[in-house]
């Protein structure tokens, strides 16, 4: 469980950088084009950019880069799954190793592919922990709100549906201090966390239990919070702080479809 300590996803850290002053909608507006444009790039040279602008952002943002790189550690797994599997997989005319017996072909395109495909994807995941490092879970709910707004004239209560998204990236740092918790908990009592993959699965059975009941009570108390500051819904509802788009933001917004222009180019 202790590599559950290493995803900051829903995070805020909180700082007074460039980025953390940018409006959310631009962040978001960003981040996901960002990411749409990465998703379909299968050229090299264009993930190295990519990852040369996620580490300025990172370094503009004066979020520690060990804080957002902690987030690839729990998806280590799956970056070797996704490279054993294009290995398998992928077949060209250049062999590089060939396994006796079976007479299974191990390829240099299945190496190149599943290597590009893993760095695509932690790209994905900077980019992610990013927006929730240095946007407040208000702001992401605000910003949301704005962006379903015209779903309101089709009948869709997109204020619920902000909350319960942005209460679900709220409490994913609450979860797991609690698991920690519980596992602390058991280790006291003599448990054991050590040994192959199957002694761990087995270990961690014994803490889903509890962990399902810690969550049903906290999401009894946050019911019960809400309820008694009359909490009736998001029809009406107004915003303490105003957002609106500044120079910066407009700066931001043409810089990022200038480079996505560019990446498109390339």
């Amino acid at each position: 469980m202790a590599i559950l300590n290493d995803i900051t996803l829903g995070q805020y850290f909180a700082s007074d950088s460039f980025v953390h002053r940018l409006d959310p909608r631009t962040k978001i507006l960003v981040i996901f084009s960002s990411m749409a444009v990465f998703v379909l790039t299968f050229n090299a040279i264009r993930l190295a950019i990519a990852f040369i602008i996620v580490l300025a952002i990172i370094k503009v943002s004066h979020v520690p880069l060990s804080l957002v790189m902690r987030n690839l550690k729990p998806f280590l797994w799956l970056f070797l799954f996704t490279i054993l599997f294009h290995l398998l997989l992928s077949k060209d005319d250049i062999s590089m190793v060939t396994i006796p017996y079976i007479n299974l072909q191990i390829s240099k395109s299945g190496l190149v592919n599943g290597s590009l495909y893993s760095f695509r994807l932690a790209i994905l995941i900077l980019l992610a922990a990013m927006l929730t490092l240095t946007t407040s879970p208000m702001e992401l709910t605000d910003a949301l709100d704005r962006f379903f707004k015209p779903l309101q004239r089709f009948g869709v209560s997109t204020h619920e549906f902000t909350m319960m998204i942005t209460l679900s990236l709220r409490f994913i740092p609450t979860l797991i201090e609690e698991a920690d918790k519980l596992q602390k908990a058991q280790i006291s009592r003599g448990a054991r966390f050590e040994g192959n993959i199957i002694q761990r699965v087995k270990s961690v059975i014994p803490l889903i239990l509890p962990l399902f009941i810690s969550v049903f009570r906290r999401a009894d108390e946050l019911a019960l919070a809400m309820d008694a500051r009359c909490y009736i819904g998001g029809k009406g509802r107004t915003s303490f702080k105003q957002l609106a788009f500044m120079r910066n933001d407009y700066i931001v917004l043409v810089g990022n479809l200038i480079l996505i222009l560019l990446l498109i180019v390339i």
